[in-house]
């Protein structure tokens, strides 16, 4: 295949408007064709794949990235939901649409190459951006005391050898 000419989704959905409304005007084919042709500046075989073009797109509304013109070689068989005259193809190419992938659910980070995976054990929700309020460095401050008297009453306690 060697591509001839490409015409750009957003040409040919305005013209696919011009030719709605000239249609509801009551123009003629030829009418309508005259006048895509000075409006887009097209002639001879560019406008003639231009309208042929203009019925691909229609037909492939959605999703519509452009549509391309192409010679095909001897023998070449042409794209399946294209449009065939002679040597020449007509077929729409359509946006590929990529969707986002699910983020994990678990509540554990990534591995990825190495490091550490999985939840590290963080300090939680903090109360206050500026740190800790007087309350609470009390608490923590009663808490490891509470916890080091425990640990030296553990260790009197305990048989010497």
């Amino acid at each position: 295949m060697k591509a001839v000419t490409e015409f750009a989704s957003f040409t040919l959905n305005a013209a696919l408007k011009v030719r709605a409304a000239l249609t509801a005007e009551g123009k003629t084919t030829e009418e309508i064709q005259e006048s895509l042709g000075t409006t887009y500046k097209l002639e001879g075989e560019k406008l003639s794949y231009f309208i042929t073009a203009l019925d691909v797109a229609e037909a492939n509304a959605n999703d519509l990235k452009r549509v391309l013109v192409v010679r095909l070689a001897e023998g070449e068989k042409a794209p399946s939901n294209s449009v065939q005259a002679e040597d020449i193809a007509i077929y729409p190419e359509a946006l590929v649409q990529i969707r986002a992938p699910k983020a994990k659910e678990d509540g554990k980070r990534g591995g990825g190459r190495g490091g550490r995976g999985g939840d590290r054990g963080g300090k939680g929700e903090k109360a206050s951006p500026w740190g800790m309020s007087p309350e609470e460095k009390a608490a923590k401050l009663a808490k490891s005391q509470a916890s080091q008297a425990a640990l030296a009453a553990k260790k009197a306690a305990a048989p010497k050898k």
